[in-house]
């Protein structure tokens, strides 16, 4: 991740004199043209690097500048320190070595200073635990991947990707990929990952891949839903779909496609008799349905 890594630059120039574009690209399995971009993305971001040229060039902090007393204090660090455990854990140790660099630029994070008012939960399903790691190690050695994929339905697949990210969301890892099958993009969740494995098979990336936004979530079943709310649930509304509302005094109005059928009936059953379906009339015949079948499990 590049966040990862401009931290790890930064935190390497406090710790040396000086270093070179060579040094810093070796140590971050980079090209030099990537550092001296990460480089200028430090400087926007006020920490000021000086570059010098010559036999004995490379890049220093300004003279006198303290990232510490200037920029963060125990309070942020603790926020990327426990951003970090939190995926160490998870990953299998990749950022030990940043963990303790950060230690000990900041050993009140050691010392009790860290209180962990914020808390990261990254914990992975013992589903996700056997693919997490293998997946990293894919993604930083470009190796294609195959595994078997059951969707939602419960259909399962054989496939054959470029793994290209991995991240954390709502409770659940996925995997951003190219599937060699679908000719996409697509996101598969990890818990439903079996039969994993990496292939000696080395892939180049896409002229494509460094945008996010033609990915689309594997197996998508959209659906768009006009769901009336009454005003005593207006707040939870609110923090569960934020931006997505409408309040019109009498009602809350939502519009908004969900991507599994599943999760919209479970919305609608969640909220009982304060939300009514306006549209579409398939997920109120689901619903009705589903009521059908609670009523007569306790009949």
């Amino acid at each position: 991740m590049k966040l990862d890594r401009l931290l790890a630059i930064t935190i390497e120039l406090m710790t040396k004199k000086r270093v070179t574009a060579t040094e810093l690209a070796a140590r971050f399995e980079v090209s030099v043209r990537t550092i001296y971009r990460d480089v200028e993305l430090i400087n926007q971001a006020g920490i000021p690097v000086v570059s010098f040229t010559g036999a004995d060039g490379g890049f220093e902090l300004m003279e006198g500048f303290f990232l510490t007393k200037q920029h963060f204090s125990v309070k942020d660090f603790s926020v990327i320190y426990n951003l970090l455990k939190s995926t160490e854990g998870a990953i299998g140790g990749k950022y030990t070595a940043l963990v303790q660099k950060l230690g000990s630029l900041q050993p009140a994070l050691l010392n009790g200073g860290n209180n962990e008012s914020i808390i990261f939960n990254l914990s992975t399903v013992e589903g996700e635990k056997t693919a997490l790691h293998p997946l990293s190690e894919a993604i930083q050695q470009n190796r294609v991947t195959s595994f078997s994929y059951r969707s939602a339905s419960g259909t399962v697949s054989e496939r054959r990707v470029e793994p290209l990210r991995l991240f954390w969301e709502r409770g659940a890892w996925y995997l951003q990929a190219y599937c060699l099958w679908r000719q996409a993009n697509r996101i598969f969740r990890l818990s439903r990952i079996t039969a994993l494995e990496v292939t000696e098979v080395i892939f180049q990336l896409r002229k494509d891949q460094t945008s996010q936004d033609e990915e689309e979530t594997e197996d998508f079943e959209g659906t768009l839903a006009h769901l009336r709310f009454d005003p005593s649930v207006g707040l939870r509304v609110v923090e569960q779909f934020p931006g997505e509302c409408t309040h019109h005094g009498t009602h809350i109005d939502l519009h908004k496609i969900f991507y599994k059928r599943d999760y919209a009936m479970s919305v609608v059953l969640s909220y009982g008799s304060k939300v009514e379906i306006i549209s579409p009339d398939d997920l109120k015949e689901d619903v009705l349905k589903e009521i059908k079948e609670i009523q007569q499990r306790y009949q």
